[in-house]
């Protein structure tokens, strides 16, 4: 069985007052989700807009990951096969690498 997909994702930043948003979406074709990071300059550091943005787009993607695997986790258990809550929580639960 082979697969193919698509999926569109779209990451938006802006910063103000030092600090910088992140939103990144991602449209599987059946969900949309929204991950959203932040990071805040310290007043003592030098601004760096890019550093900010890499820290908080890097935020936003890990919280869009977390909702990816919950998404995976509900429909692993809408079809009745769900991991433990233990497995649930290491990086590749549920699945084996090739």
């Amino acid at each position: 069985m082979s697969h193919a997909a698509e999926w569109k994702v779209r990451l938006y930043l802006s910063e103000e007052d030092r600090t910088t948003k992140a939103r990144v979406e991602v449209d599987t074709g059946k969900t949309k989700l929204t991950g959203h990071g932040s990071a805040r300059c310290a007043p003592q550091d030098r601004d760096v807009p890019a550093i900010g943005d890499e820290l908080a787009a890097g935020r936003a993607m890990e919280n869009l990951a977390e909702q990816l695997k919950r998404t995976a986790f509900g429909d692993m258990q809408a079809m009745g096969s769900s991991p433990s809550h233990e497995e649930s929580l290491k990086p590749y639960a549920g699945w084996l690498e090739p």
